[in-house]
């Protein structure tokens, strides 16, 4: 795994979606995806890769309801293992399940693709080394193309015990309703690059990441935010190295008209979209 989840670079920590039957999906995450449970309540459960660290928290909030099609919000997170190996055992792992998923290679990365019940996206993958990635003009080259399952699978025949200790969040994929004002917000307002476009696409990142952050409006140009209480993104967090770059972002944020409220030791703003963020240290 490379440094590009740590200081000094801006990249997700966590994220919080909301769903319509927490028990069940709570079993979903364990018994599919491999997440350990680390605290529970009636409403809400906290779940980690390594038994420590939270990665994935999941809400049933009051009155939820299914999230309507053609707005902003999800599109996926994205779980990075550690290696391909890791990624070779939990593939065998789905198929044996027999839970449908699709797959990609994108040249940067392996990937895999799987929806929870509620239709909350999931990305599984992990990432070539950095030395195997083309940049161009400072963009850098990814595609989607076909996945070699067979030889993904021949990297490992160990058996599945959920997800590895070195589980991170890799990034988030977003659906936003206009393109260029998102962009402005996570560039100009969060200090994030753009480093690759994809139509109706952008994808973004610090420190030279194949992206932290991408938004799209392929849910339609326009695209409204989703109500509160509908299934979904709730909140996610971007980790800062330092109180300094995140003071800066504060600034740059209220310089575009951001909103941005303090609470206890993080700050939330909310990007065009209403997709809701946590600025964190």
């Amino acid at each position: 795994m490379e440094k590009f989840h740590q200081e000094p670079n801006i990249y997700v920590g966590e994220v919080t979606i909301k769903v319509k039957n927490l028990d069940y999906s709570v079993t979903f995450y364990q018994n599919i995806i491999g997440l350990q449970v680390l605290e529970k309540t009636v409403q809400q459960a906290v779940l980690t890769a390594d038994g420590k660290k939270p990665l994935l928290t999941l809400e049933q909030p009051a009155d939820v309801s299914p999230k309507p099609a053609n707005t902003s919000g999800l599109y996926h997170f994205a779980i990075l293992l550690p290696s391909r190996a890791d990624l070779s055992v939990f593939l065998r792992h789905l198929l044996q399940t027999g839970y449908p998923l699709g797959a990609a290679d994108h040249y940067v990365s392996e990937a895999l693709y799987l929806n929870d019940p509620d239709g909350n996206g999931i990305e599984v993958y992990r990432d070539r080394p950095s030395g195997e990635w083309t940049w161009k003009n400072n963009l850098v080259e990814m595609a989607t193309e076909q996945l070699d399952a067979e030889g993904i699978l021949a990297e490992s025949n160990a058996e599945w015990t959920g997800l590895p200790p070195g589980t991170i969040m890799g990034h988030i994929h977003l659906h936003v309703g206009d393109l260029k004002k998102a962009e402005d917000f996570y560039t100009n307002g969060l200090g994030f690059e753009v480093v690759s476009y994809y139509p109706q696409a952008a994808f973004l990142s610090t420190g030279k990441y194949h992206h932290h952050i991408a938004i799209n409006t392929w849910q339609g140009v326009g695209a409204p935010t989703p109500p509160e209480n509908s299934v979904g993104l709730s909140w996610y967090t971007l980790v800062f190295p330092d109180e300094a770059e995140r003071e800066k972002a504060i600034q740059q944020l209220r310089l575009l008209g951001a909103p941005i409220n303090q609470e206890a030791d993080y700050y939330v703003t909310n990007d065009p979209s209403g997709n809701q963020i946590r600025l964190v240290v």
